[in-house]
């Protein structure tokens, strides 16, 4: 018997879990987000993002080396000309993983897998405000420091309270007190996952909002995306 690879071995042998990684990781591919176990899902990350490497290459012997797991032609050529082309300004990090409620049944841990196509440039442009406020903070209290003392300490509350509205995406507003939804904000933002979820849709209930919307258009506006895409947030119907 082969000596089995770092963690627990998925299926009967190492030619079956060859399969059934083959599978998520063709499965992943094709509709850019799967729900798994936690297990399978920190499993297949690695070899999607290795994958998703030799796409980035473009050249035959990278479509090759893709071809030896994943065999549906259809899939590869989405890999290297849709996939691929989205990843170019991102050096690593190609997929997320996001927990979820236990599986029914036999109360399995679940996760949600999904490819990271959104660009890069929003989260740096979100560094460079953070950046700005930091040097205009520190600005302020050298031109302070002349003044008495409660004058800085004055000045770094308000630069502390200019971080916050820099850091609170556009139309949302943050939990109450105890966590609650503000009066007329239903719809959860995650701040991690850069998604949101309307009330009543799959992983509402187990996700934990930092930010709260009044819509899901608000949301997209602000650069969030729906949960397990918009079919799962119904999108199309009621978003409270």
């Amino acid at each position: 018997m082969p000596t089995p690879t770092k963690g627990p071995r998925l299926g009967g042998g190492p030619a079956h879990e060859r399969h059934i990684l083959a599978n998520l990781v063709t499965a992943l591919f094709e509709h850019d987000s799967i729900t798994t176990t936690e297990t399978k899902a920190k499993r297949l990350r690695p070899l999607a993002e290795r994958l998703i490497t030799f796409a980035k290459r473009g050249d035959l012997h990278a479509r090759r080396r893709v071809m030896t797991v994943v065999r549906d032609k259809g899939v590869v050529h989405r890999l290297f000309v849709e996939v691929a082309p989205d990843m170019a300004e991102r050096q690593g990090g190609y997929t997320r993983i996001t927990k979820i409620g236990p599986r029914k049944g036999d109360n399995a841990p679940m996760a949600v897998i999904e490819l990271v196509r959104e660009p890069v440039a929003r989260k740096a442009t979100v560094k460079e405000a953070e950046g700005a406020t930091k040097r205009a903070a520190k600005d302020a209290d050298t031109a302070a420091a002349t003044e008495t003392t409660e004058a800085p300490a004055a000045e770094a509350t308000e630069a502390t309270e200019a971080t916050a509205l820099v850091e609170l995406p556009k139309g949302a507003v943050a939990s109450n007190e105890d966590g609650s939804a503000p009066e007329g904000y239903s719809v959860k933002g995650n701040a991690d996952s850069g998604k949101y979820h309307v009330e009543g849709s799959q992983w509402y209930e187990q996700t934990d909002a930092e930010f709260w919307f009044a819509s899901a258009d608000d949301a997209q506006a602000a650069g969030f995306e729906p949960a397990g895409g918009e079919s799962k947030q119904q999108v199309d119907g009621d978003d409270a």
